[in-house]
């Protein structure tokens, strides 16, 4: 979710004036990037270089990430859309954003969606309603995802379905160089303890199980979202529930904690790009824990983004519905942040 305070014409506040074949050619072209993106997920790539028929039929095997992960993109967004207009403030619909899956750029089809608030909050209760509803309703979809995939994982030799030749080494093999892996977050963690499924796969396969990888993303998406930051969700909520002092101060620990959660990573990385020996001085167990990826939110945040919020029209006490709803979106945070992401061995 964006937040601009311009105000514009009154014809948008009555819903006029909105570019809908905008919003629906985004939305398709998303559903079509995200369902070609899955199929490359799920280890069976649609190829566009056999012709156009070929290519829509090979598009099926994408559906189940595509539909999945664009439900959860549409109810984290409508969330905050549903909440503004509780509140009277004027708001787009949500802005789709396709990026196709080519083969030398794999990514998950999306770079998610914004819906843009128009208007300036009035008060604590129209900042917290719209900044926790899109993360709670989204994190419904995300752990409805996760545990339908806990609960109907496909047979055990499905992997070998993707990767034959893994019958030939004896089974999955650890990951090699080149592997990309995946980070467990808490839910993951507790969901894996409580439920321990057969069959479950190693984080470096998962990723070819679309419920489990868009479950793992809608997580991922909610706790980036709920960095207590700026104008991100987070920092919508920490505002509203503690005030101008306690957002500044928060923002500063946190824009420090990613901070020194990304420097051994990216520190290492650099020092291997000008001198490969300098890169085996850090500590392994150091760099297990470090994701170079933080620095570069770390500076989104900062130069991009903004670490500060804009000052309410009014000022008004939180009844206690909304500040059990403001320590819900941090448990949730607590629940779906991950240190380490992803990475490559």
């Amino acid at each position: 979710m964006r937040t601009d305070a311009t105000l514009f014409g009154s014809q948008q506040a009555a819903g006029h004036g909105r570019n809908y074949p905008l919003h629906a050619l985004l939305f398709a072209a998303t559903l079509l990037c995200t369902t070609w993106a899955g199929t490359f997920w799920i280890g069976r790539p649609a190829d566009l270089g056999k012709g156009v028929l070929p290519f829509l039929s090979g598009l099926r095997t994408g559906l189940p990430f595509s539909l999945s992960l664009v439900v959860f993109l549409t109810v984290h967004e409508f969330g905050h859309f549903f909440a503004t207009a509780a509140h009277r403030i004027r708001a787009t619909l949500p802005y789709y954003i396709p990026m196709p899956p080519l083969p030398f750029m794999l990514n998950i089809g999306t770079m998610g969606a914004v819906i843009k608030v128009r208007d300036p909050f009035p008060d604590e209760e129209s900042l917290l309603d719209t900044g926790a509803s899109g993360p709670l309703a989204g994190f419904a979809v995300a752990l409805g995802l996760l545990l339908y995939g806990f609960l109907h994982l496909p047979p055990e030799g499905y992997i070998y379905t993707i990767h034959p030749e893994y019958l030939a080494k004896g089974g999955v093999p650890a990951p090699g160089p080149g592997s990309l892996f995946l980070g467990r977050n808490l839910l993951y963690l507790l969901l894996e303890t409580l439920i321990a499924p057969k069959g479950l796969p190693p984080m470096s396969e998962m990723y070819h199980y679309p419920f489990l990888f868009t479950g793992w993303l809608g997580c991922l998406v909610t706790s980036l979202n709920l960095l207590p930051v700026g104008q991100l969700d987070g920092g919508h909520v920490v505002y509203a529930m503690f005030g101008r002092r306690g957002h500044e101060r928060t923002a500063r620990i946190f824009l420090a904690f990613i901070t020194l959660l990304g420097l051994p990573a990216f520190s290492a990385g650099i020092a291997g790009l000008l001198l490969p020996e300098a890169a085996s001085a850090f500590p392994p167990q150091l760099l297990q824990w470090s994701w170079p990826g933080w620095m570069v939110w770390a500076f989104v945040l900062v130069r991009l983004l903004g670490t500060r919020h804009p000052a309410l029209m009014h000022r008004q006490r939180l009844s206690r519905p909304r500040r059990i709803a403001g320590w819900l979106c941090i448990a949730v945070f607590v629940l779906t942040f991950i240190p380490v992401p992803f990475g490559i061995v």
